[in-house]
């Protein structure tokens, strides 16, 4: 059998991680620090190496990638070379994708996308799930909400849908109320009741968990909770709900409109849906999150700690 070919691209830039990444690169991964760019044009036809596999370059966020390894381990196997780029901005996989440089990207939910195609008048096109990711509270100093003294501080993600996500969630464990229309992406303006004054403090979602000792509790996504040293499963002292009002926050392989039907880029998001991805997935997330592709999204509510009440009542 072939060796793995697969490389890394590290893309090194100013803004800080946003979301979730997964793992340290495999033994088999070649890094290097080139920039992704290939133009549009130069991306018309799928790339092959020298033994003739077809090529797909996919952007992703975060250094620990080792699910996309994982599924790239798959892929070789049908002559498929996954070509990981690896960005530290959590904007600009969406605009290499739009201008050509990469085929596909997968590190944003649904919420994110929606907010990035309407900010940017693209059309980019989730084509496949990968995982679901429920955020937590955390402190140092608490052991449960209803702790909170009047003027304490909360520290909350600063971008529109992770931030409107963090506002949500401290709705759902009664620190405040938002407004009846504040909708899936509520801004501090939205705040209807906040009967404790609790300050909240607006940070690069990669900073929150790095402010947990300065703050008395912060809401912080799953992936970077696990990245700061953090256990969601056991260290949390509020979960975010299941239900209806996640499923915006799953998490999908994304591609030009174009490109929505690409047999190859399906056979991509495939490798990612498997029973290999989903065991690794468990491991490193410690049942922090979800194989999306597996979910019932009629009975989100059901879910709990990586499975299901059905699974567990078996």
């Amino acid at each position: 059998m072939k060796s793995i070919f697969k490389k890394v691209t590290s893309i090194t830039l100013l803004t800080a991680l946003l979301l979730t990444g997964c793992g340290a690169p495999a033994n088999n991964a070649k890094t290097n620090n080139e920039k992704a760019n290939t133009t549009a044009e130069e991306n018309q036809k799928p790339e092959e190496t020298k033994d003739g596999d077809q090529v797909v370059k996919i952007g992703v966020v975060g250094d620990d990638q080792r699910l996309w390894e994982k599924a790239a381990e798959l892929a070789e196997k049908d002559g498929i070379t996954l070509d990981i780029k690896v960005f530290t901005d959590y904007n600009l996989p969406n605009d290499a994708l739009a201008d050509g440089s990469i085929d596909l990207n997968a590190f944003q939910h649904k919420a994110f996308l929606d907010e990035y195609n309407k900010s940017k008048g693209t059309d980019l096109t989730p084509i496949g799930m990968t995982y679901l990711s429920p955020i937590g509270v955390y402190s140092n100093k608490i052991k449960d909400l209803n702790e909170l003294k009047d003027g304490d501080t909360v520290a909350i993600p600063d971008d529109a849908t992770n931030g409107g996500r963090a506002l949500i969630v401290l709705e759902q464990a009664g620190v405040i109320k938002l407004k009846d229309d504040a909708g899936l992406t509520p801004t501090v303006k939205d705040i209807a009741e906040n009967p404790k004054n609790i300050k909240l403090e607006e940070l690069d979602a990669a900073s929150v968990a790095r402010s947990l000792p300065d703050v008395d509790a912060a809401v912080i996504n799953g992936g970077l909770a696990v990245d700061a040293g953090l256990d969601p499963r056991n260290d949390t002292i509020f979960v975010e709900e299941m239900g209806e009002s996640i499923a915006p926050y799953i998490n999908y392989v994304v591609a030009r409109p174009e490109d929505k039907d690409n047999e190859l880029y399906k056979k991509v998001v495939s490798y990612y849906q498997t029973d290999e991805v989903d065991e690794l997935l468990q491991e490193l997330y410690k049942g922090s999150q979800y194989a999306a592709w597996k979910l019932d999204l009629s009975k989100l509510d059901q879910y709990k700690d990586g499975k299901s009440d059905l699974e567990e009542s078996k």
